[in-house]
Parts: C-alpha cells; structure tokens; sequence
C-alpha cells in the first residue's frame, strides 16, 4: 500500500500493540529517517510490513534506511515462518533489490537472509543486581571515580550536533546518516532524548536514546579521547540503567557484529538477540536464484 493510501491511525496502532514493537517502524520515525516508504498491510492492520524506498536511474528498491536496526512483520499475535514468507513474497515485483533487516520476531532463514547479533539488557531489577552480572573488568570500570564528570539530561541539540560532527575523523558519518539524524533530533518528539557528558564544562561525550513502552534504544553514541580515557561512556550507561532500573523495559544495545564493539556491549551481563538481514536481488529482471 502506498503511503498516502495507509490509514496512518491504524498503521500506529498496529505497531504500538504488536509482540515485536520496534520504534523504527513508527510513522513519524520512518518520515524522519528514510527518503519514502510505503507498507503491506494483512486484512484491517492486523499485521504490517513498512518498506523504505528509493529510486535510481528510475529503478526502485527497498533499502536500509539509517538509525533503523530493525523492521520487518509486526503483528500483535505471534508471526509464523508462513506469515513472513508470505510478506517476503507480496513485495511489489517493481523493486529490483530488496535490502532489508527484519526484527528479531521475524525468526526465518534461508538463501537470502544474514543471522545479525545484537545485545539487550533486561532493566527489572536494581542498579546493583544489574551490575553484578557484569564482567570483572567493568564492575572495576563502574566503581571509579567520576565526580569530575556532569551528566546533563537534557542536552543540546546543535551542541550535540556540532560534537558528534567533529569526531567524524573516526568513523566517517555518510552525509544522508547525518542529515537524517540531525531531522529526527528537529522532531523534538518525546520518545528521542539527548544525553551529553561534561568535565570542567567541556563536552567530552554524548548520547541519543530512544524510549518506547519496550525498550531504551541506544542509538547514537559519541566521544572523544578524553571521554575514553576517562570511561565516560561506561559512565553514561551505568547512569541510564540507574535512571530505568526496576522498569519492565530493555535496554537495546543496537549490535555489533564488530568484535570490539561486541565485547563491550557483552561486558554490561547483556543477552544476545539475533535479527536477519534480508537481501534479494533481482538482475536483468529475473530474481538471482
């Protein structure tokens, strides 16, 4: 269904309601981070599929829209392999490349799909239960000093911005993720918060997280050298688990398949979930078999 034929109401309600929630599949969060999208809807919403789209050199595809880890099937009964072939197969025949991550609700392998890790942490219990799951070396990292640090809950938005883009040099921010960043953080919408991280009144890290009635959404981190010498970061999640802990919520890592990256997010007692990447091709309009 194109997207100004949806009943955006019931598109909503679909997503808020399902098993498998995501708040990348909202609307408002898809108008902020993807160039278009459409969706197929099952019978009255009661299961949806959102689908990013672009067009290039007038062909159309489905592609990965950034600061969106996980879309896929949602639905508010739980969906079977049956159901998500049968999504998988109802994507229009226009689009010659469908490049997509289902959510980790949508348990289907095949020739197509990629196994992704990512990392959760269940926040129902005390800061200190919490943490003696930890690994040694991050409780030792947890129990320093940080008095020097200032924690503002509330950052700013063209200071986190301005931060996050000079610290580019390592990690090379495509143009498109920037911009698309920098729009969702204009929605001043409720569910997305700015954390940043100061010492002696400079800022050294930051934070962009996510909350819906699910999850705490660790979406955007930065620092610099001196937050890393310092263990800032380690900090500012211990200081997001203080602020949700007792909560039936999860604290959603968002991955990584990068070794190191991995490992840290490990070193917090986190669970592995596993989503799949869904890559189909379609060359000289014959799907690739």
């Amino acid at each position: 269904m194109l997207n100004r034929e949806l009943d955006i109401v019931k598109y909503n309600n679909c997503i808020a309601k399902a098993v498998n929630s995501r708040i990348y599949a909202f609307s408002w969060y898809l108008n902020c981070v993807t160039d278009n999208w459409d969706a197929l809807v099952l019978n009255n919403y009661e299961a949806v599929m959102p689908l990013p789209k672009r067009k290039k050199l007038g062909l159309n595809y489905i592609y990965l829209p950034p600061w969106s880890q996980q879309l896929g099937v949602f639905s508010e009964r739980k969906i079977d392999n049956e159901q998500i072939r049968m999504f998988l197969k109802a994507i229009p025949k226009k689009f010659i490349l469908v490049d997509y991550f289902l959510n980790s609700g949508n348990r289907i392998e095949n020739k197509y799909t990629i196994k992704k890790d990512n990392y959760i942490l269940s926040l129902n219990a005390d800061f200190e239960t919490i943490k003696k799951a930890y690994n040694k070396n991050r409780k030792r990292i947890s129990n320093k000093n940080y008095s020097d640090l200032e924690v503002k809950k509330r950052g700013n938005r063209d200071s986190f911005l301005s931060f996050y883009k000079t610290q580019e040099m390592d990690f090379k921010t495509h143009k498109d993720t920037f911009e698309k960043l920098e729009t969702l953080l204009k929605t001043e919408n409720k569910a997305v918060n700015i954390w940043t991280v100061s010492r002696k009144g400079k800022l050294i890290a930051g934070l962009v997280w996510l909350k819906d009635k699910h999850r705490i959404t660790y979406l955007a981190p930065v620092a610099n050298k001196e937050a890393k010498d310092r263990n800032a970061t380690t900090y500012l999640i211990n200081e997001l688990i203080k602020t949700h802990q007792n909560t039936n919520l999860i604290l959603d890592f968002e991955g990584s398949m990068v070794e190191g990256v991995a490992r840290f997010y490990k070193s917090f007692g986190t669970k592995k979930e596993t989503y799949y990447w869904y890559k189909k091709k379609i060359i000289g309009w014959i799907v690739k078999q």
